[in-house]
């Protein structure tokens, strides 16, 4: 019974996140390569525990919408509207592969975000002009993602990092964005901090950021059947609460504190512990395992 129920919640979880069946043949050779990081890195320690992901990457679209250009290429381009599962399910496997990855299949994904990149640029509302080959906005968008990341992971994760263990992964997950093209990524929280007290007059609560935030809330509202809702109302109540103070006063998203401390936080924490029963082991982290150390996943034709 035990391992029917494990094997229903990975399933589900999986046809959420990555669209189904997950294509193992990006994370299980060649023997030998550590991909961009590897076992041991805090990059595959933080990004391998859902909860902290989950709730940090609706946390990262929320933050992310407070620059008026990232957001307006966003609005512009992007087609989260119509195909919210389909733009979930590409960004999911572009942070999976570029995590745990051989650094083939990594370097091929980081290739084809630089390709579309090339394509999307327009003209915001106010009259700016912006590209998403931009280094500054590449930066804006890497750093709002990591910090929330960090944040999801220091809350939610099984064993939260040390200070130092904080820098480590800012420093590491750098990598992937300064081959996209960013420049100046901060490599430590005090750093970060620094970067968000500089850009915060860049900010602005635009009407392309209300409508995100009203996108948001209402999918987490009407995606799957009831059990899914209420999951996603709870994944993003809780990632609002990760949120900055001074950026859920923007969105205007922010709830009571005895609603947080006392409803979310334990519902997201709830979760994690379904969510670790069902899909931990995963198979993409025993596949990168796997080919770092040199061994095949069973059952793989490579």
């Amino acid at each position: 019974m035990g391992g029917a129920v494990a094997d229903r919640i990975r399933r589900r979880v999986n046809a959420t996140v990555h669209g189904g069946t997950i294509d193992l043949s990006r994370y299980d050779h060649p023997a030998g390569d550590p991909g961009l990081f590897g076992p041991g890195s805090t990059v595959w320690r933080v990004h391998g525990d859902l909860p902290g992901m989950f709730t940090g990457g609706i946390a990262a679209l929320l933050l992310q919408s407070l620059h008026p250009l990232a957001i307006a290429g966003v609005d512009q381009h992007s087609d989260f509207r119509r195909d919210p599962v389909g733009r979930l399910n590409r960004t999911a496997g572009f942070v999976s592969v570029t995590s745990y990855g051989s650094t083939e299949a990594a370097e091929a994904a980081l290739a084809r975000v630089r390709r579309v990149h090339e394509y999307v640029r327009g003209t915001a509302p106010d009259g700016r002009d912006y590209s998403a080959g931009d280094p500054e906005l590449l930066r804006w968008v890497h750093v709002a993602e990591t910090a929330c990341f960090l944040a999801g992971h220091q809350r939610y994760g099984r064993t939260p990092l040390t200070p130092g263990e904080c820098d480590d992964y800012l420093r590491e997950a750098a990598v992937v964005a300064e081959r996209l093209g960013a420049t100046g990524i901060p490599v430590t929280t005090a750093g970060l901090r620094a970067y968000l007290r500089r850009i915060r007059p860049e900010l602005a609560a635009s009407e392309a950021a209300a409508q995100a935030v009203d996108f948001l809330r209402g999918f987490s509202g009407a995606v799957g059947d009831p059990a899914e809702r209420a999951v996603m109302r709870a994944l993003t109540n809780g990632a609002v609460d990760l949120l900055p103070e001074w950026a859920a006063r923007m969105l205007d998203v922010r709830r009571p504190a005895p609603v947080r401390i006392l409803l979310d936080r334990p519902a997201v924490r709830a979760l994690g512990a379904v969510f670790r029963y069902g899909c931990e082991p995963s198979a993409i982290s025993l596949a990168a395992t796997g080919r770092a150390l040199g061994r095949r996943a069973e059952g793989s034709p490579h």
